[in-house]
């Protein structure tokens, strides 16, 4: 177990195409979104008899600061219609005890949505990014990688 003082010393990165000595800066929020449908079959001789998979689906909503470059870099890829593949991975200096993933990777991503906000007297508005992904990658560390999923 971790003790607080590490914490202080740790973060996550958002990254943009694999680009791990630029981040996106700043960055309020990442949300990645995995949707793995199932329906469970039934049958009138029994119940639970299997299940039915529906294809995955993998979203993403990212809020940035209107400053320091990200929230233009971010529209830029979305007036394009640019894919790209956007990620969280643990910051340089981190300790790998502290994190559950090394990294969560959505690869093949288009932005579907932005909404940017009003301009105010106090502090920097911001961004809110939302997308789509095709693929997920999901990597703890280990000597064990999960395989790309594929929506």
């Amino acid at each position: 177990m971790t003790t607080p003082s590490t914490w202080a010393d740790t973060r996550l990165a958002v990254v943009v195409d694999n680009k791990v000595d630029a981040p996106l800066t700043p960055v309020d929020s990442f949300t990645p979104t995995f949707t793995l449908n199932t329906e469970v079959v039934h049958s009138l001789e029994a119940t639970h008899v299997g299940y039915i998979s529906n294809p995955a689906s993998f979203t993403f909503t990212l809020t940035v600061k209107a400053i320091g470059g990200a929230a233009a870099q971010l529209t830029q890829l979305a007036m394009e219609g640019t894919e790209f593949s956007i990620g969280l991975y643990q910051a340089k200096g981190s300790s790998t005890e502290e994190w559950d993933f090394k990294k969560l990777l959505f690869n093949k991503c288009l932005i579907t949505s932005a909404n940017p906000s009003n301009a105010v007297v106090t502090g920097a508005p911001s961004a809110v990014f939302g997308g789509v992904a095709r693929e997920a990658v999901v990597d703890d560390g280990k000597e064990r990688k999960l395989p790309p999923v594929v929506a």
